[in-house]
């Protein structure tokens, strides 16, 4: 459809903005008067009861038409729709004696949109769709899009989750999230459940109107206490709150809950006292919730405990759940992330993580109750930077399935650096798994059209928190946008669903649109490039916060997840005839093609082969070692560009919200080179292999912090030693001294100066900044607050960051001279500063 986008090119800017609204500013268009014949002059609403959704989306045409055009509209009864919006099911139309006669059948949760002009209708198989398609109307009107248009809208799958990772945390003043990244949890404080849950409802809000139907809102690393009367109670008041949106609430039990509560001496599936236990724990839920949408299951995973304690198969765990829920309704939703850590042993050349999900579901396919669904990751090992599809999804013809994607960024970046996921998940929805060697996409399996089952979908591991941009950044929720739309429709594509956000989010400007569309297509490469490439997973530190780099950590570890590095070669073999078999679990075409480094796709090379560094990358003349080099230094280079290209945008878009964007762009700028040189350093070590073109370990700009004049500062090693410049920091001499860095420039001229340091979660410290007596600028350690990351309390590649000044005068002889001061824990350290000439990144 043609908007009227195009007749905006200029947008003057509004006032200050924190992110709450994600979506759904409603935004006045320029000019907004001028179209007011040309919309609804009243709303028709079909049900009238308070906290339906009809009656929600009645509200939402009154508050959208207002805030885009400024037109306040009343309500009018059903007999008058010339020049009105009339919205409801399909049933309540013909009720008030509409015509649907021209309506196609629709399915569950669809609707259809007719827009002539001023007179629109909107009207849903059920509630919930009419909600969804007064949104979408909202949403064309918000874009600039007055199109008069007649169609019909189906989502692809039944089940549209996000799985929030929210903890109870009893005795915690907050409810933490584990992976989360935007504060708090939004459902839980003090072991229960809030007392105010008006986030809940602005949640439910946003979610609906990407067409999500359902929140699984504990962790699925689950407190048995979810299941006590106290928090049944408290799970009611959170479903009230999503009910007007038609979210159906969603829970995660703990899979031992009898026994950790003392109330039988075993959680056995097949035992009958504790089936008759979840059934009644089930039923008080079903009291309080009558629609709740069922359970989300983790078992024998990561130490949880699940039917394999108990010599039972996974099918009889998950169908102790769904007999519960069968007659409410209700479905189990069971995640395929199963795999023993404690089994796994480096030095066994065929042991191999990524066999674990199709060796735990072996011989199960067909044993699932029918309101069971398979949760399946879309890669095998967890949620990498790049992974093969999962060949679980070949595997269960017989069981629905859905696909799991992480929304949050646990492995890329966690909302520190701008990496918009579509692209990624695209890569797996539109894979052709060639099932008994006929079209099987993806996207096809788990909607079901594949294997003709009825049920199956997509869940996303949103982890949104009480920060009011949501997900911590406001480019982040480009992801949580984009998972409802392709969960919708999943042939969606990446760049119209970033190109639809934006306009939503920040401006109909073209220039504001093509400059972020840009940056968010190139970031997922860009990040993949300057943290693993050549399919070796995302080489960040595994054993700790999952977020900076550290390479060793991928190998001589218990959880499976390897690289197998030494000092000739990389990668993991998985072919059938010399590796772990990994590749022989795909339908035959497509094994094929993974069995031979010259026929595998060069982005999952070193995923499926074990090869030496010297060995050449098909397609191309250079080898596996001075690609890793190429390419890091080709994404730490891409990443520098975001934050002057967003800089560009500060006339077009609000200033807290260009703010607060360009302060992370700017960050992940600094952390890219930090990913540079740290894997660079790593790998140059190992292999012996210098760099062809010179760059590792060659740095004529930078002034390492230990060969500076130092007073109450001294030498630190960091470990792991390749996270900083030569191995080496300084710290202050205790945890309460003032220290000083200085040393005697030689430069004359303009220069950027930039400071590596470490900023860690223990402390506050302070620096400051001066060259020749001139002060530069001062900065306080306090990422953990500002950027929402993982903390670090050591000097790590987690705490490594990096502060650049631009255009600093610099006379040769002048004495740049640094001065930290220690705070608490946090010793003011400092790696290296780099006289840089303008442009020049190093």
């Amino acid at each position: 459809m043609l908007g009227l986008a195009l007749l905006f090119p200029l947008i003057s800017l509004v006032a200050a903005e924190t992110g709450i609204d994600a979506w759904l500013r409603y935004a006045r268009l320029p000019s907004a008067e001028s179209f007011h014949s040309s919309i609804p002059g009243s709303i028709v609403v079909l049900n009238q009861t308070q906290g339906s959704p009809v009656f929600t989306a009645g509200q939402e045409l009154q508050k959208g038409l207002n805030g885009i055009f400024g037109k306040p509209c009343g309500y009018e009864n059903s007999s008058s729709t010339t020049g009105s919006a009339t919205v409801g099911t399909v049933e309540q139309y013909c009720a008030a004696g509409g015509e649907a006669t021209t309506v196609p059948a629709l399915e569950q949760d669809g609707y259809w949109l007719d827009i002539q002009g001023s007179t629109v209708r909107i009207l849903g198989q059920n509630e919930r769709g009419a909600l969804y398609g007064a949104f979408q109307y909202l949403s064309m009107l918000a874009q600039g899009n007055l199109t008069s248009v007649t169609y019909a809208s189906n989502p692809s799958a039944p089940v549209r989750w996000v799985n929030q990772w929210d903890n109870l945390q009893a005795g915690g003043t907050h409810g933490s999230v584990e992976r989360g990244y935007g504060g708090p949890s939004i459902f839980f404080a003090n072991g229960s459940v809030k007392a105010d849950l008006s986030r809940a409802a602005q949640y439910a809000r946003i979610l609906a109107s990407v067409g999500i139907n359902g929140v699984v809102v504990n962790n699925v690393n689950a407190n048995e206490s979810m299941v006590t009367p106290h928090i049944l109670d408290g799970l009611k008041r959170i479903a009230d709150e999503f009910r007007p949106y038609g979210v159906q609430l969603a829970m995660s039990p703990y899979f031992a809950s009898p026994q950790a509560l003392h109330q039988l001496n075993t959680s056995d599936p097949l035992d009958p006292a504790v089936i008759n236990w979840w059934q009644n724990v089930t039923d008080m839920l079903y009291e309080r919730v009558p629609d709740m949408g069922g359970f989300l299951i983790k078992a024998n995973s990561e130490g949880q405990p699940g039917p394999l304690s108990y010599n039972r198969t996974l099918a009889q765990g998950a169908n102790l759940f769904a007999k519960a829920v069968q007659s409410y309704g209700g479905i189990v939703m069971f995640r395929a992330f199963v795999y023993d850590s404690t089994t796994f042993n480096e030095t066994q050349w065929r042991e191999d993580r990524a066999n674990a999900a199709v060796q735990f579901f072996d011989g199960l396919d067909g044993e699932f109750d029918d309101n069971v669904i398979v949760q399946i990751k879309y890669g095998p090992i967890d949620f990498q930077v790049r992974e093969p599809t999962s060949p679980l999804f070949a595997h269960l013809q017989q069981t629905s399935t859905a696909i799991e994607l992480e929304i949050t960024q646990e492995y890329l970046g966690q909302q520190c650096h701008l990496v918009y996921l579509p692209p990624l998940w695209d890569t797996v929805l539109n894979f052709d798994l060639r099932v008994n060697n006929q079209t099987s996409y993806v996207r096809d399996i788990v909607t079901g059209k594949r294997f003709n089952r009825k049920l199956g979908g997509y869940a996303g591991v949103a982890n949104v928190g009480t920060n009011q941009t949501w997900l911590g950044s406001h480019l982040a929720m480009s992801n949580l946008y984009a998972f409802g739309r392709l969960a919708w429709d999943p042939t969606s594509t990446p760049s119209s669903m970033v190109e639809d956000w934006t306009r939503l989010t920040f401006s109909l400007n073209s220039t504001v649109i093509d400059t972020i569309t840009s940056m968010s297509l190139e970031s997922w490469p860009n990040y993949e490039n300057y943290s693993g490439n050549l399919g070796i997973q995302t080489l960040t530190d595994i054993l700790f916060a999952h977020y900076g780099p550290n390479p060793a950590s991928q190998d001589n570890n218990p959880w499976g997840q390897w690289t197998r590095a030494d000092a000739f070669s990389i990668g993991m073999d998985r072919t059938i005839a010399n590796g772990t078999g990994y590749s022989g679990q795909y339908p035959p075409e497509v094994s094929t093609l993974y069995q031979l480094p010259e026929t595998t796709p060069p982005n999952l090379l070193l995923w499926f082969h074990h090869l030496n560094y010297t060995s050449l990358v098909p397609t191309t003349n250079t080898s596996i070692i001075q690609h890793f080099y190429n390419a890091h230094y080709a994404g730490s280079s891409a990443a520098q560009s975001y934050s002057p290209r967003w800089a560009s945008l500060a006339s077009s878009i609000d200033p807290q919200r260009h703010a607060e964007v360009a302060f992370r762009l700017t960050y992940q700028a600094g952390h890219a080179l930090v990913w540079r040189d740290a894997i660079n350093n790593f790998y140059a070590n190992l292999s012996s292999i210098p760099d062809e073109q010179g760059r590792v370990g060659n740095h004529p700009y930078r002034i390492e912090a230990e060969d500076m004049q130092m007073e109450g500062y001294v030498p630190y090693k960091v470990s792991p030693w390749n996270v900083a410049s030569n191995g080496t920091a300084v710290v202050t001499a205790t945890n309460t001294t003032t220290g000083s860095l200085s040393a005697v420039l030689s430069q004359d001229g303009r220069f950027d100066v930039a400071v590596n340091y470490f900023d860690l979660a223990i402390g506050r410290a302070t620096w400051q900044l001066s060259i020749g007596g001139r002060e530069v600028g001062s900065w306080v350690g306090n990422a953990d607050e500002t950027l929402g990351h993982s903390p670090s309390f050591y000097l790590d590649g987690h705490s490594a960051t990096r502060i650049t000044f631009k255009g600093v005068e610099v006379r040769k002889g002048d004495v740049l001279k640094i001065v930290g001061k220690a705070d608490g824990m946090e010793p003011a350290p400092v790696d290296y500063v780099s006289i840089l000439p303008e442009g020049v990144v190093d």
